[in-house]
């Protein structure tokens, strides 16, 4: 993994060194690739680099523990720098899995309601829940088509979601969302 992570970092470097080259930005589109290719492989490679930093504290507090007098001190060194190694190798693992090559596009949300005037207060209700989800994910929400009813329920809705990994967020939305009114007569 070590090898990998490597050749990533050397990869970057090629990239930052290409996008430092004024000719590159003739070229429209090998600009964009590059600037996405960086995108992809910057936060990898700053995790590998803490990783690294991590490992050198590590031994460096290792090689310190001979020492009596810094011996308490090392060994707090060595436990924190053990337990980010442990957690920036999670991170790494997680980084380097293969992305969906689907996840920066955009997204066209339906929502519609059920029967009666529940259902589409249910459905106001989630197109509410989504606007805001949008907004703060730093997102634009534009509605395409809406049906509205007289109480301010959705009949039905169609909006464009636009964003920097909105699919890879919204992807598993995707069915059926139901709720169930519980009568007050009811015990449990």
């Amino acid at each position: 993994m070590l090898e990998k992570l490597k050749a990533i970092e050397e990869r970057l470097t090629e990239v930052e060194r290409q996008l430092s080259d004024p000719a590159v930005y003739a070229d429209r589109e090998r600009l964009t690739a590059l600037s996405r290719e960086q995108k992809e492989l910057t936060p990898v490679v700053a995790c590998y680099r803490a990783y690294a930093q991590a490992v050198q504290t590590a031994e460096d507090a290792a090689a310190m523990l001979s020492d009596p007098e810094l011996r308490e001190l090392a060994q707090e060194e060595l436990t924190a720098a053990k337990a980010d190694m442990e957690r920036l190798t999670e991170e790494l693992k997680r980084l380097l899995l293969p992305r969906d090559p689907n996840d920066e596009k955009n997204v066209i949300l339906e929502i519609r309601a059920g029967i009666g005037e529940e259902g589409a207060l249910f459905a106001a209700d989630l197109l509410r829940m989504y606007t805001m989800y949008a907004e703060r994910r730093g997102w634009t929400l534009s509605i395409v088509n809406e049906n509205m009813t007289e109480l301010g329920g959705v009949k039905e809705v169609s909006a464009e979601i636009e964003g920097a990994g909105a699919w890879s967020r919204l992807k598993f939305e995707a069915g059926t969302h139901r709720v169930q009114r519980v009568p007050e007569t009811e015990s449990s």
